[in-house]
């Protein structure tokens, strides 16, 4: 932010970020796609509040499958966002969301192109996030071909990553955002680099920026938004939970323990230590702590479910709005920010 001399007033610098995505206010923030928690409507309230809002649209783009129809309820909630950004009735008009897409899933390489690309044209979103790809995917050139797709229809592509290779991967294929998930990635030539992981409040976002991103994407934080699907129990776990990093765990056990069987083993998750993470650092075999989960779900107790949540989750306490804690977060980064500048 710059003072004009002549007139005194204050001028928005723009980045290219805001290039990208008009509605955004500095620092931008992004909520993450996540599966079984976000949805249209804590979207559109993050993209009205400055920030912007993605929508999971899962890993299942088969039509004949027996699993979930994730496109169909990609659908549903795009429309949603549409209504509460009052876009009814431009319906060509760019929708101020992104979409995320986790790729893992055999049907990437043979229904993503003929089957979500479609979806993704009749609504209109500025972005797609992709994330998790197979290895075999990558090395064939499904991935890339998805990318070049996803550029001719206009769509800005985001790519989630986690380690030097993958971001060498995401920029030889065309992605014009990497979303950084640790302090792996820097500035790749013209690439948008933002930050993800352990970011809930102004601090981290501050942080995040002085380290060269170009702005950050909260998941945990949103959690415990008021328009989250987090059910209640999680969201109350969550909030009452106060140190991360003694608090959580980070193994692909937790998805063997749930059953989440879409995963490859390099893709593990942080969740809050409970009942069946306990037993696992006990020692109690996987095979034991599976039947003790299922036992748990069928009679409704909740002591063994997984309750997914990042390192900063200590600092997370409050359910909010989505938009209020846009603002809050974005309000005390600048705070910040100023209180710096006094030091010099």
């Amino acid at each position: 932010m710059v003072i004009s001399q002549s007139h005194e007033k204050k001028v928005v610098r723009q980045t290219r970020l805001n290039g990208l995505f008009p509605n955004t206010q500095n620092p931008v923030v992004f909520s993450a796609p996540m599966l079984g928690t976000a949805n249209g409507t804590l979207a559109a309230e993050v993209t009205k509040a400055g920030g912007f809002g993605f929508i999971p649209a899962g890993y299942n783009f088969s039509s004949d499958s027996d699993g979930p129809d994730h496109l169909a309820q990609l659908s549903q909630e795009l429309a949603i966002a549409r209504k509460l950004l009052d876009l009814e009735e431009a319906m060509l008009t760019a929708l101020p969301v992104g979409v995320g897409f986790i790729l893992c899933h055999e049907s990437t390489a043979t229904h993503f192109i003929s089957n979500a690309i479609p979806v993704l044209q009749e609504h209109s979103p500025q972005a797609v996030w992709l994330f998790a790809p197979r290895v075999e995917d990558v090395e064939k050139g499904v991935i890339k071909e998805i990318v070049e797709r996803l550029h001719d229809n206009g769509f800005v592509v985001f790519y989630q990553v986690g380690t030097v290779k993958a971001v060498k991967e995401a920029v030889r294929d065309g992605a014009d955002v990497v979303v950084a998930q640790g302090t792996d990635a820097g500035g790749h030539q013209e690439v948008l680099v933002v930050a993800a992981g352990g970011i809930v409040d102004g601090r981290g976002v501050v942080a995040a920026l002085a380290l060269g991103a170009d702005a950050v994407v909260m998941g945990t934080r949103f959690l415990l938004a008021q328009e989250a699907t987090t059910p209640q129990f999680k969201q109350e776990l969550i909030a009452k939970t106060t140190d991360g990093a003694s608090s959580t765990f980070k193994h692909s056990v937790m998805d063997d323990i749930q059953g989440t069987t879409i995963w490859p083993k390099v893709y593990d998750g942080r969740a809050i230590v409970g009942d069946s993470v306990e037993d696992h650092l006990n020692g109690v075999p996987t095979e034991e702590n599976v039947r003790l989960f299922k036992e748990a779900a069928e009679k409704g107790e909740t002591n063994r479910m997984i309750t997914w949540a990042g390192s900063a989750v200590g600092l997370v306490n409050k359910i909010q709005p989505a938009g209020e804690i846009v603002k809050e977060v974005r309000e005390e980064a600048l705070q910040r920010i100023k209180e710096l500048q006094n030091l010099f």
